[in-house]
């Protein structure tokens, strides 16, 4: 870790400028644990964002990276949380209904030692449900995922299970006196939209919102790509790069206005370092192009199969 001319600190090697924009485009749900070793140099702020309803009601959690890159995740409010978990608590009880037929068909126990087996299947459902659930699909349960929401570290680093642990064992405290109330309230009035269970955890969940496909006609311009010239180079630069690395490209282009004027210079340098060693392209195909433009080349490579035509 270095730093540039205004102290600020700034990761350099070829795998720094990728790591940092996996970072901001793979929010989600990958690669959280990345952050920790940057997580005492970038700063947080919360931002209060006001909306007409209570369903929109939310705040923005916004993470400025060493690299000069700013993301912002949409924190979930109290509503849309209680719908995900209306769907979770059918999905519960589905289950238990499904065990105590079960248990019925088979006819070897008491009917009153069926009903017993049946609400202790649903109090280890409840818990059980929510933490397998969780550690499984990344933060996410059936009702989190129908609306677009996931639970992660407040601070933007990977969920641990005992994080996923503690604010499930915590869910009965905030489910009191009913129909999670005292978790209702937490929310509405925490600055980051959490619950106890999230308070003691230090976890938040966040809302995803549906992202349109981008225009890759406006993104990759018609101009000549010489890389094109190729064909057997494309077929193996396809072959190679994996859809996370072309997702990387593809992000650093579309957010290239974004960023700081010497971070978008030391970006752009080290992803077409980084591709230059995946499939090296002629000198002659190469010669007075960019760093930026070597990259767009790729990516139009990696996303168009055919020419424009121009």
């Amino acid at each position: 870790m270095n730093a540039d001319e205004r102290g600020r600190p700034v990761c350099r090697g070829p795998s720094a400028s990728i790591r940092g924009l996996s970072l901001l485009f793979q929010t989600g749900l990958q690669d959280r644990d990345r952050l920790r070793s940057q997580a005492t140099t970038k700063s947080v702020r919360i931002r209060n964002v006001k909306r007409g309803d209570l369903m929109n009601r939310t705040n923005t959690l916004t993470i400025r990276t060493p690299e000069g890159i700013v993301f912002s995740l949409r924190l979930a409010g109290p509503v849309t949380r209680f719908l995900a978990w209306l769907i979770d608590f059918a999905s519960i009880m589905a289950l238990t209904l499904i065990i105590r037929i079960l248990l019925g068909l088979l006819g070897v126990i008491s009917q009153d030692v069926a009903s017993a087996v049946s609400i202790l299947a649903a109090f280890l459902l409840s818990v059980g449900y929510s933490i397998l659930m969780e550690w499984c699909w990344r933060g996410q349960t059936i009702g989190k995922r129908v609306f677009r929401l996931r639970v992660m570290d407040a601070r933007g680093l990977r969920l641990k299970f005992s994080q996923i642990v503690i604010r499930n064992l915590l869910r009965s405290v905030d489910s009191l006196p009913g129909f999670y109330m005292v978790g209702g309230l937490a929310c509405l009035f925490s600055q980051q939209a959490q619950r106890l269970g999230d308070l003691a955890a230090n976890t938040i969940v966040i809302w995803t919102p549906r992202i349109p496909e981008p225009d890759m006609d406006q993104v990759l311009t018609d101009k000549y790509n010489s890389f094109r010239d190729y064909p057997h180079l494309n077929a193996r630069l396809r072959q190679r790069v994996s859809p996370h690395e072309a997702g990387i490209a593809l992000q650093a282009l579309l957010r290239r206005d974004e960023l700081d004027p010497q971070a978008r210079v030391d970006l752009f340098r080290e992803i077409a370092s980084h591709f230059r060693k995946i499939v090296a392209f002629p000198q002659e195909a190469t010669d007075g192009i960019s760093d930026e433009r070597y990259v767009r080349n790729v990516t139009d490579i990696l996303f168009r199969t055919r020419a424009s035509g121009k």
